[in-house]
C-alpha cells in the first residue's frame, strides 16, 4: 500500500470521527447503492413522530377552534369576517400589536447592535457574567416581567412620577427588556465570526472607523440583522402576559383579544377571526426570518472557511468604542437589571416594614384565602411540570433538527425539508391561548380512543412541549447543519451504517448544543402562561398562575405575596439558565 493511499484513508477516519477535515479526496464507489429498508423505516419514523405530535397536539385543536368560529349549524358561515372588520375596535386592535411589534423591534435592534459590539469583538473583565444577565431577560416569565415593571412604575414606585403605569411605553420597555438578547446572540454570533480583512482593507484605504461600519461591517451583517428583527417582531406581535399585566384594559393587541373573547364572553366566531389575522402576521413574519436565516447560516459558514487562517482577535476596549459602550451600559443596568433589583428589594417591603413578611406569606394561602395551595406547591408543580415538557421537547425538536439538517439532493426533498423547518416554528407565533382553548374542546377523546386527556396531568406540559419545541430546533439545528456532510459520507464510505454515523459524527457535536437547548425548554416551560391558563386546574395551578391570581386579588399581602413568588420564579429561571450557559462550551444555536 503507497504511502498517498494510507494517508489518504487516516485522513478519512479521523474525519469519520470528528476530528477534522478530509485531508486528500475520498474515493467514493461508482455504483449507487441501494438504501436498506431498515434505513428508510428509521428516517420515516424521525418524520413521522414529531408530525404527529405537532398534528394533534397543535394543528388539530387550532383548526377546530377557528373552525367552530365559522361553522354554522353546520354550514360554512364566513360573516363573522366581515362583522369583526367592520368594527373599529378590531382595527384599533391590530394597529396597537403591528405599533408594538414596530417600535419594539427598532429599538430593540438599534439598542442591541451596540451591544453585540461590545460584547462579542471587544473583551473586558466580566465579560462572561454580563452575557448571562444578558440572555436572562429572553426566557424570564412574562407575568414576572409585568410584575417587575409595575413596581418600578407604579405611583409608589421610584419611576411613579414619570406617570408611565398602564402606558403604551412601559409595554415597549418591556417588550425590549425581552427582546434585546435576542438581537444580541444572533448579530453577535455572526460578528464574532466575521472575516476582519474587509474592515482592516477599507482602514487601510483611508476609511474613517464609522465610514467602515456603515459600508462594510453593517453591510456583512444584513443576514444576521434581518433574522433578529423579523424573530423579534414576532415575539413583539404575540407577547400576550406583558400586555395582560402592563396594559390595564386601554391597550390590548389581537392575542389579548383573543384571550378576552374565547375566556369572558365565549365568542368563539370573533376569536377565529382573529386568530386568521394572526395567523397571517405570524407567517409573514416566519418566512422573513427563514429567508434571512439561510442567509446568515450561508453566511457563518463562509466565515468559518477563512477562520482557521485568519482568525479573529478580540481586543480590549477603546476610546473609539466609547459611544457603543455607554449605550450598552445603559442598556444593561436601567432597563436589564433596575426593574429586576427593584422587585427584589420591594418583595422585602411589607405593612409593617422591611423584613421577610412576604416570603413567610409564601407558606400559606394569602389574604381572604386567595389561593388554593401555597406558593411553594405551585413551585413545585412548575418544576414537574417544566421537567417533563423539557423531555418532550427534547425528543420532539432533536429528530425535527436531525431530519431538517439534511441536505438531500432531491428538489422536491430539499423543499419537504424547508417547509418541515417552517412549519414547527409555527407554535412561536400563533396564540397560546388558541392552543389551549382548542385543547379543551378537542381532546375529550383524541382520535377516537376512549380517554379524556383534558383531565390527565399531561396535558399541561405537552401544551407547553409545543410552545418550547422550536426553540430546541433552533438551538440544535444551526450545530447540525454546521457539520461538514463530507464526515457523513466518509464514514459512511468505510462501512459505518447510519446508527453509527450519528452516534460518531453528529452527536458528539451535537451534544454541545443539548446544554442550552435544555436550558430554554426547561425555563419557558417554567413560565409559560398563555395555554397554561387555560389548562391548569385549581388544586395544580403553576407559578406563574398563581401570581397572576395574587396581582387580580386585593390586599397588600396578597401583591406583596406575588413580589415574593415572581423573585423566586425568577430566581429559578436564572439558575437554570446560568447552568445551561455554562454546559454549552461555544456559542451554539440561534439565540
Amino acid at each position: 500500500m503507497t504511502a498517498p493511499v494510507v494517508e489518504e484513508r487516516a485522513g478519512a477516519r479521523d474525519a469519520a470521527r470528528g476530528r477534522g477535515p478530509v485531508l486528500g479526496p475520498v474515493r467514493a464507489p461508482r455504483a449507487r447503492r441501494a438504501v436498506p429498508l431498515a434505513r428508510w423505516c428509521a428516517w420515516a419514523a424521525a418524520v413521522a413522530v414529531p408530525v404527529t405530535f405537532l398534528a394533534v397536539f397543535f394543528a388539530w385543536p387550532v383548526v377546530a377552534l377557528v373552525g367552530r368560529g365559522f361553522v354554522t349549524d353546520g354550514a360554512l358561515d364566513l360573516s363573522g369576517f366581515a362583522e369583526v372588520f367592520a368594527a373599529s375596535r378590531t382595527w384599533r386592535l391590530i394597529g396597537l400589536t403591528l405599533g408594538q411589534a414596530v417600535v419594539g423591534t427598532v429599538l430593540s435592534v438599534g439598542l442591541g447592535i451596540p451591544g453585540a459590539y461590545v460584547l462579542y469583538r471587544c473583551t473586558f473583565r466580566g465579560q462572561g457574567a454580563v452575557r448571562a444577565l444578558v440572555t436572562v431577560p429572553f426566557v424570564l416569565p412574562t407575568v414576572v416581567v409585568g410584575v417587575a415593571f409595575r413596581a418600578l412604575l407604579t405611583e409608589s414606585g421610584p419611576l411613579g412620577f414619570l406617570g408611565l403605569d398602564g402606558s403604551f411605553t412601559a409595554i415597549v420597555a418591556a417588550l425590549v427588556f425581552f427582546n434585546y438578547s435576542v438581537v444580541v446572540r444572533t448579530v453577535g454570533g455572526l460578528w464574532e465570526h466575521l472575516d476582519p480583512r474587509a474592515e482592516q482593507a477599507a482602514r487601510a484605504l483611508g476609511a474613517s472607523p464609522a465610514r467602515a461600519l456603515w459600508t462594510v461591517t453593517l453591510p456583512a451583517l444584513a443576514p444576521a440583522i434581518a433574522s433578529a428583527a423579523a424573530v423579534v417582531f414576532l415575539f413583539c406581535a404575540t407577547a400576550f402576559g406583558v400586555v395582560l399585566v402592563l396594559g390595564d384594559q386601554r391597550y390590548g393587541t389581537i392575542e389579548t383579544e383573543i384571550w378576552m373573547q374565547t375566556v369572558q364572553f365565549l365568542d368563539l366566531r370573533t376569536a377565529a377571526v382573529l386568530s386568521v389575522v394572526q395567523i397571517v402576521v405570524v407567517s409573514s413574519a416566519l418566512w422573513v426570518a427563514a429567508r434571512a436565516r439561510s442567509r446568515r447560516e450561508h453566511a457563518l459558514n463562509l466565515s468559518a472557511a477563512t477562520r482557521s487562517t485568519h482568525p479573529l482577535r478580540l481586543r480590549p476596549v477603546r476610546g473609539s468604542d466609547l459611544a457603543a459602550t455607554v449605550v450598552t451600559a445603559l442598556v444593561v443596568l436601567v432597563l436589564l437589571a433596575w426593574p429586576l433589583v427593584n422587585l427584589l428589594v420591594w418583595s422585602f417591603r411589607t405593612a409593617d416594614g422591611w423584613g421577610l413578611g412576604n416570603y413567610v406569606a409564601l407558606g400559606t394561602t394569602g389574604g381572604t384565602n386567595a389561593l388554593t395551595d401555597t406558593v411553594w406547591v405551585a413551585a413545585g408543580t412548575s418544576l414537574r411540570t417544566a421537567a417533563t415538557a423539557t423531555v418532550i421537547a427534547l425528543v420532539v425538536g432533536g429528530l425535527v433538527a436531525l431530519v431538517v439538517s439534511r441536505r438531500p439532493r432531491a428538489t422536491v426533498a430539499r423543499r419537504a425539508v424547508g417547509v418541515l423547518d417552517s412549519v414547527f416554528m409555527l407554535p412561536l407565533g400563533v396564540s397560546a391561548v388558541t392552543v389551549g382553548f382548542g385543547f379543551l374542546i378537542t381532546l375529550d377523546k383524541p382520535l377516537g380512543l376512549d380517554v379524556d386527556l383534558r383531565t390527565s396531568g399531561l396535558l399541561v406540559p405537552i401544551a407547553q412541549a409545543v410552545v418550547a419545541t422550536p426553540l430546541v430546533v433552533r438551538t440544535v439545528l444551526p450545530v447540525l447543519r454546521a457539520i461538514d456532510p463530507r464526515q457523513r459520507e466518509v464514514a459512511a464510505t468505510l462501512g459505518a451504517p447510519p446508527r453509527r454515523v450519528l452516534a460518531t459524527v453528529d452527536w458528539p457535536i451535537a451534544a454541545r448544543s443539548l446544554g442550552l437547548a435544555i436550558g430554554f425548554a426547561f425555563a419557558v416551560s417554567l413560565g409559560e402562561f398563555g395555554a397554561t391558563s387555560f389548562l391548569a386546574r385549581p388544586d395544580d395551578a403553576t407559578l406563574p398562575i398563581v401570581i397572576f391570581r395574587l396581582i387580580g386579588r386585593p390586599g397588600a399581602e396578597n401583591y406583596g405575596m406575588a413580589l415574593a413568588a415572581s423573585v423566586v420564579l425568577a430566581a429559578i429561571t436564572a439558575t437554570v439558565m446560568l447552568g445551561a450557559e455554562r454546559l454549552r462550551g461555544e456559542r451554539t444555536g440561534e439565540f
